[in-house]
Order: structure tokens, then C-alpha cells, then sequence
């Protein structure tokens, strides 16, 4: 899968923007804290419109938004915690220390959402291959497979759906008829992916894959001073980050009260970090304007 749009990490060793993304994944899953989950979703809209674009962004932000509010109203009611009564729906009472608990994991899972997103952006297959190809070079292949066919799948689906559609005969008229038109494009796609997958081994034996004998690799990345740099301090920023996370979320408490907020200064190493693929960008901007 090729990347849609040039971004500032393509001009960095694949390492920076594998380390960047990894730290900002693992970080909002296991900062569950306002602050920090106000931090990881806007970071991560600015790292998805940074590297996606805008229009993929707000797409992408559609789909998670309604989980994000599914989420955040979720929790008041399967979990009744708090000091803050705002409302009651018959015996179950509604807390403003709940329902900010559920807009929290709301928040974090739309942050990862399009984080896992931009990491689909950044590192196509050929990234991975150059990254992993040496270290773990079947899961790499694995991984670049399936990082491949998945859009590949989306797109002839939706080809044999507008053919589909295009066609007065084959038109599905009733819900029915759209239904079983949905599966004959399954059937369809699960027909070419065996056939691809058969042309595909074939094509790797015939190239002497899994032969025995240790492959060469070509390095089409090398690693130089900038990326050094970049990556040096993408990792000391997220140990930084995580070090004053950490602090704060365990003295923090959403219940029976929100307390334990912590320190200002220890929010900014976080925010510094997410904001890393903006200010990348911008640098780039600066050098080519």
C-alpha cells in the first residue's frame, strides 16, 4: 500500500516514524486521564490531518466520534460512581465524575483509532520490510501481506459493486436482492483472494523464497544524523512524558471526587510530544517555502 500523501516522516529513516507512533499508541492506552486524553485525541487528529490530509481525517474522525459518544454515555449507566449528581433516570442516578470517566475511554479509543490510522499511512509495506525485514523477516512479510491486500480487497469490492450497480439486470431492487448481491461480491473476493494467494506462492518460489539459503536484503533506507536526532528525541521525550504520566495517574482519582491533578508542568513533556508531527511538518514548510 502506497502512501497517499507526502507527510514529514517520509523524509526520516522508517525507525522515527515506527518509534514516534509506538509511543503515542502505548501512551494513550495507558494514560486514562483527562488532561492526557484531551492531549492524545488532539495529537492524534493533528498527526492523521499531518499525514492523511484533512478530508481522510474528518472521515476517519466520523467514525469514531459516534463510539466515542456511545462510550462517554455508556458508563453513567452501568457505572453509578461519583459526588456530583446531575440528573436521574428513574433509579439510576447520573454522575459528572462517571460520565467524564466514559468521555476519557471514549476519547482514548478514538485517539488510538486514528492513530493506528496515520500508522497505516506512514508505514506501508515497504517500511516494514526495510524495519523488520532483517530482524523478523516472516512476520514482516506477514504483516506487509496483509497491510497490502486489505485495501486491495476494499478497493475491487467496491469496483464489483458499482459494476454491480451500474448494470439494470444485476441491480438489486429489494433489501433482499441487495443483501444476496453483497454476497455474491464476498464470493467474488474470496474466489480472487485464493487465486492471488496461489500466484503469489508461486511467484515466491520461483524467486528462491525459502529455499535455505540466506537471502541478501537491499537496504533502500540509511539511518544518518537526522534521523538520529529526531529519533533521540522522540525517545527522550516519551520517557520524559511517560515518567510525569505515570506521576500524575496514580495520584489521580475519578472517584468519589476528581482530585490529584498534579502539577501544570507535568502535562507539557506530553504535549510536546504529541505535537511532534506538526512541528516536523512546519520545518519541512519552512525548508521549502
Amino acid at each position: 500500500m502506497s502512501q497517499a500523501r507526502p507527510n514529514a516522516f517520509q523524509t526520516y529513516h522508517p525507525a522515527v516514524a515506527f518509534a514516534f507512533l509506538a509511543c503515542a499508541i502505548v501512551l494513550s492506552m495507558m494514560t486514562l486521564h483527562p488532561v492526557f486524553s484531551v492531549l492524545s485525541l488532539a495529537g492524534a487528529v493533528a498527526c492523521s490531518m499531518v499525514c492523511r490530509g484533512v478530508r481522510a481525517t474528518v472521515r476517519s474522525f466520523a467514525w469514531a466520534a459516534p463510539l466515542m459518544i456511545v462510550v462517554t454515555l455508556a458508563n453513567p449507566l452501568f457505572s453509578a460512581q461519583g459526588s456530583t449528581e446531575l440528573l436521574r433516570l428513574g433509579p439510576t442516578a447520573v454522575y459528572a465524575e462517571s460520565l467524564l470517566y466514559g468521555a476519557c475511554s471514549g476519547a482514548m479509543l478514538a485517539a488510538v483509532f486514528l492513530w493506528f490510522s496515520s500508522y497505516s499511512s506512514c508505514m506501508n509495506s515497504a517500511n516494514t520490510m526495510a524495519l523488520f525485514g532483517n530482524v523478523l523477516p516472516v512476520v514482516s512479510l506477514m504483516v506487509s501481506q496483509v497491510m497490502r491486500l486489505v485495501p486491495q480487497f476494499v478497493a475491487r469490492g467496491r469496483g464489483i459493486a458499482a459494476a454491480q450497480d451500474a448494470t439494470s439486470v444485476a441491480a438489486p431492487q429489494t433489501k433482499r436482492q441487495q443483501a444476496a448481491g453483497r454476497f455474491r461480491i464476498v464470493s467474488v473476493l474470496m474466489g480472487w483472494g485464493m487465486e492471488d494467494g496461489i500466484e503469489r506462492s508461486d511467484a515466491m518460489r520461483a524467486r528462491g523464497y525459502d529455499c535455505g539459503a540466506r537471502r541478501s536484503t537491499y537496504k533502500r533506507y540509511r539511518f544518518n544524523r537526522a534521523d538520529a536526532s529526531v529519533l533521540g528525541i522522540i525517545v527522550v521525550l516519551a520517557v520524559i512524558a511517560g515518567a510525569c504520566a505515570a506521576a500524575v495517574c496514580l495520584k489521580f482519582s475519578f472517584y468519589p471526587t476528581l482530585s490529584g491533578w498534579g502539577a501544570w508542568w507535568a502535562y507539557v513533556p506530553y504535549a510536546v510530544l504529541m505535537a511532534v508531527p506538526p512541528i516536523l511538518q512546519f520545518k519541512e514548510w519552512l525548508l521549502w517555502r
